[in-house]
């Protein structure tokens, strides 16, 4: 009688895991590790550039599954500290990295800047996931020395790590009033989607190419 609850105990489990991991092979992530830029800063985060990045998704008949881990404020150290956490209990199949903009409004060195970006490109790739790293610009009030030095590091990193890069995450945006709130620092709704352009061309080639 043993044996048989034994074995029975065992075959659920086993479906159990079956159907876990074909779930799982179903619906890969995508992590978005990223700022205010990405979660919505005072805007209805529906509207935002990830929510739309999921029903973009859903439209062209991908199975993914978009879990949005940005904060507002958040800058690389802070990203460090969570991205494990978020790893493990996303397994992602793709992280797009989308943080920078806080140290750099903060003084930090591009440096110091450059070494935590460094860091979370690692700690992904070492996980298992593709990297897709969006690109972020100052403005020339903190010094065209430090402005562009902060800026290099994105495609410095991109071309030393070999992960996929969207130079400009605010190409077309940034500098327009029509498109950006009053603080002149984060894109408004109708910035939105022009968000979701300018990473998607890079995106679902990542996306093809994992599947």
């Amino acid at each position: 009688m043993k044996m048989k609850l034994a074995w029975i105990l065992f075959l659920v489990v086993a479906v159990f895991n079956l159907s876990t991991t074909a779930k799982a092979q179903e619906n890969p992530t995508i992590l978005v590790l990223g700022d205010s830029l990405s979660a919505g800063y005072n805007i209805d985060v529906k509207q935002g550039w990830v929510e739309l990045l999921n029903q973009k998704l859903q439209q062209e008949g991908y199975p993914h599954t978009v879990i949005n881990g940005s904060i507002s404020g958040d800058t690389t150290t802070q990203g460090l500290l969570r991205l494990p956490t978020l790893l493990e209990q996303h397994d992602p199949e793709i992280v797009i990295i989308e943080l920078g903009g806080n140290d750099a409004l903060r003084g930090t060195p591009p440096n110091a800047i450059k070494r935590n970006l460094s860091k979370l490109i690692d700690t992904s790739k070492r996980s298992g996931a593709e990297v897709l790293l969006l690109g972020i610009q100052i403005p020339p009030n903190y010094g065209q020395r430090y402005a562009q030095a902060f800026f290099d590091n994105y495609a410095q990193l991109a071309n030393e790590k070999k992960v996929k890069l969207v130079p400009f995450f605010l190409e077309n945006i940034g500098g327009n009033d029509e498109l950006m709130q009053d603080d002149g620092i984060h894109p408004n709704v109708k910035a939105q989607p022009i968000l979701l352009e300018n990473i998607w061309p890079q995106l679902e080639t990542q996306i093809k190419s994992t599947g």
